[in-house]
């Protein structure tokens, strides 16, 4: 009674008065009824067996382990369960390190006592190999703030861990099938424990000599009641273990009236404990769902979205989802564009091509500017008619008029042959349309020679 004494020391006289007159008067210095339950809330940690608790200003945290032992001789098919507490001078100034107190001691009893006694949780599950290795289940919690009534908080701590814990897979092997193999987590799915019901602690408060009851008490109230009582039962209304811890009697009446009340609350509190474990397990089922890229994706995301993966980043669910579908809408993007682009380009490709087809006809040009005004029929047949026939005298001829052209009419004039000769031809050449031939179109050397004689001798 360690914590009642440091509370009562805290407390004046006149705060101790004004909570009786209170009580007297069926009021409550929070506000509540007489029967009335402080607010639960109840909060998971990232891993497995792990609860945290807030009752009011009571503040509890509990933690699950398992390891493999051997069994008790009298039990050899039976695991083990036990319970320790460990308070903190953070909770409460009266609580000290080291070595737990009696409050303590009669904290862990009461839990224990109630899970035990009353088969909640399934110890033949926990058999491993008969008579040689069982799990031992342990149960730590620690008090992080003592607001009152802190055997309810420790229970349903204990209680919410338990059903969230997962202890791991063995199998047996060996020639003589006596070998066990403790398989991590990563190899098979660990296991949940066998819990048949859930025993809720309820604690009540009596002052006034026994006259006053009150639940759920609160730190002040415990300072001043003259006794409490501690009653665990099931929302099948099965009475799992009753704590009477000292103080002032109490009547038979009195207990089953406590009775009734612990059990009309204790179908609220199971229901309200069970729908948090089913929150807390769909979200530990949705962390392990792998998303696979959608089928809008291109493949270049795909490998992205993988080596991201692969590099451990991590986002959650809806974050994820907004992600991919950005990324898709920027593909569209990007396709779409894509496709504009090539539909561009092979419209002006196809304008090029028929700007092309339409300017080009047939093959090389072989037109020549020096050529124009020779006929090709006419030369034919006037150097036919001279007989002709060496295609390097035809070039020395027309050397001042093709000294200009190209190469293409050069190959032209080459493989140009000679006609047969005309033998009624006259010398004096064809003339077509009133133009003259070649011959009279080059003035022989000595008419030059003439002229420029008969020049000088008149000067």
């Amino acid at each position: 009674m360690e914590s009642k004494l440091a509370n009562a020391w805290r407390l004046t006289v006149n705060e101790k008065k004004f909570i009786e007159t209170a009580l007297l008067s069926e009021l409550r210095i929070d506000g509540r009824g007489l029967y009335d339950y402080r607010k639960l809330t109840i909060k998971f940690g990232r891993e497995y067996g792990s609860s945290e608790v807030q009752l009011g200003h009571t503040h509890v945290m509990g933690f699950v382990t398992a390891q493999l032992v051997q069994p008790y001789k009298d039990r050899p098919n039976d695991g083990a369960l036990s319970v320790f507490t460990e308070f903190s001078p953070m909770a409460d100034p009266s609580f000290e390190p080291g070595r737990p107190g009696e409050f303590a001691v009669e904290l862990g009893r009461v839990i224990d006592r109630g899970l035990r006694e009353s088969r909640a949780v399934d110890m033949e599950s926990l058999c491993v190999l008969a008579g040689k290795l069982v799990w031992a289940i342990r149960i730590d919690l620690h008090i992080l703030d003592n607001g009152g009534n802190l055997v309810d908080a420790a229970n349903i701590a204990a209680l919410a861990a338990l059903l969230t814990f997962r202890r791991p897979e063995c199998t047996l092997g060996g020639e003589d099938g006596q070998e066990v193999t403790v398989h991590p987590p990563e190899v098979r799915e660990p296991i949940p424990l066998i819990i048949h019901h859930l025993p809720i602690a309820f604690t009540f408060g009596f002052f006034n000599n026994g006259n006053i009851l009150v639940m759920d008490p609160t730190y002040n109230e415990e300072a001043v009641m003259c006794a409490k009582m501690t009653l665990i039962v099931n929302a099948n209304g099965d009475i799992c273990a009753i704590q009477k811890a000292g103080g002032e009697g109490i009547l038979q009446s009195v207990i089953i009236h406590c009775l009734r009340l612990a059990t009309a609350r204790a179908a609220a509190t199971t229901k309200m404990i069970k729908d948090a474990v089913e929150g807390y397990n769909r979200e530990k089922a949705l962390q392990k769902i792998r998303r696979h890229p959608t089928s809008l994706v291109s493949s270049e995301s795909a490998s992205s979205a993988a080596a991201k993966k692969n590099q451990g980043q991590s986002v959650d669910q809806e974050e994820d989802n907004e992600v991919s579908r950005k990324r898709v809408e920027r593909l569209k993007l990007i396709s779409e564009e894509s496709r504009a682009t090539q539909s561009n380009d092979s419209e002006s490709g196809n304008s090029r091509e028929s700007r092309s087809a339409k300017n080009f006809i047939g093959g090389p040009s072989s037109w020549d500017p020096y050529s124009k005004g020779v006929d090709t029929d006419f030369l034919k047949a006037s150097l036919g008619s001279r007989g002709i026939s060496n295609p390097s005298r035809i070039q020395k001829d027309l050397g001042s008029q093709e000294k200009h052209s190209e190469s293409e009419t050069q190959e032209m004039h080459e493989d140009v042959k000679p006609a047969p000769p005309v033998i009624n031809e006259p010398q004096t050449g064809l003339h077509t349309n009133g133009g003259k031939t070649l011959k009279d179109a080059v003035k022989p050397k000595n008419k030059r020679k003439k002229r420029a004689s008969s020049a000088s001798g008149a000067s």
